[in-house]
């Protein structure tokens, strides 16, 4: 439980820590279900390509190493140096495309015809139900919580949590989580339809997404309470707390639920908070620049 939950929210406050796994972040579940799944189905496999802005890219890169597939991850150009490093660390090869994840995206799908690899999707179903597995951890551990905090990239961690819940019988209330800069799925859930946009601008590229995944807006359309939009400065904000107040790395996705709860703090009083700390991979320049800065409180 967060510390200092009850003065900085007024709240009960829990963080389900995924920055401790593997590669810094709850995305390694899925791939591990996804690329079994598929070694499984395609014995004589070739090889694996999927696109990124790291922590899904690692996911990817870990499990292809450790079932013996090689993998390919796109990446946009300028994207996270110490996210790039770790995905050649996990044994794959690395390819820069694109000025956005969607860019790098299609580049992708361009790379599995010519050279014949199987294209991980960001958003399956297989990922969903390896992701769901945090939040069946949380839900057993934190029993009776009223409301869950959950980030949105692509889709596949509040998917997980949403079917877990549901699997449950449990009557949580689920709040998705998006940047200021990165508001498609906010926009998809107010209009009942996905909704891109032409671009993306935040620091937290676990969410810099401008086109929603229809499978995923219907799931979450379904299942959450609504979507709740942070700025930067919230996210930042946030990352100073988790780092004060746990001595745990937040990158910008990872800090997004408790920036959402500390905005809605009003309606939170009393009640018993779950917050998801996603990850924890950001470069330490950029970390450096954000603990460096004064919150007024």
């Amino acid at each position: 439980m967060l510390a200092a939950a009850l003065g900085r929210v007024g709240a009960e406050l829990w963080v389900k820590h995924e920055n401790h796994t593997p590669i810094g972040a709850f995305k390694i579940r899925g791939g591990l279900v996804y690329l079994d799944a598929v070694r499984r189905s395609e014995p004589s496999l070739r090889g694996v390509v999927t696109a990124t802005t790291g922590n899904h890219g690692q996911s990817i890169a870990l499990a292809a190493t450790r079932l013996r597939i090689a993998a390919t991850i796109v990446a946009p150009h300028g994207n996270s140096i110490e996210k790039n490093r770790a995905m050649v660390g996990f044994g794959a090869r690395l390819v820069e495309a694109g000025h956005d994840f969607q860019a790098a995206f299609e580049h992708a799908t361009e790379l599995a015809l010519q050279e014949r690899l199987h294209f991980v999707p960001s958003y399956h179903p297989l990922q969903v139900r390896g992701v769901a597995s945090y939040a069946l951890e949380l839900f057993r551990a934190v029993p009776d919580l009223d409301v869950v905090y959950v980030p949105i990239g692509l889709g596949s961690g509040i998917s997980g949590v949403i079917a877990a819940r549901e699997a449950l019988g449990l009557r949580t209330e689920i709040v998705g989580v998006v940047a200021e800069g990165a508001p498609t799925y906010a926009l998809s859930f107010a209009a009942g339809r996905p909704v891109s946009t032409n671009a993306v601008d935040t620091m937290a590229g676990g969410l810099a997404v401008r086109v929603p995944d229809p499978g995923a807006l219907d799931i979450i359309r379904r299942g959450a309470a609504r979507i709740v939009t942070v700025s930067e400065a919230e996210m930042r904000r946030a990352m100073r707390i988790l780092f004060a107040d746990t001595h745990n790395v937040a990158e910008g996705a990872g800090a997004a639920p408790l920036a959402a709860a500390l905005q809605e703090r009003q309606r939170l009083a009393g009640k018993r908070v779950a917050v998801v700390l996603s990850g924890g991979n950001i470069d330490r320049p950029l970390f450096a620049e954000v603990l460096a800065a004064e919150d007024a409180d």
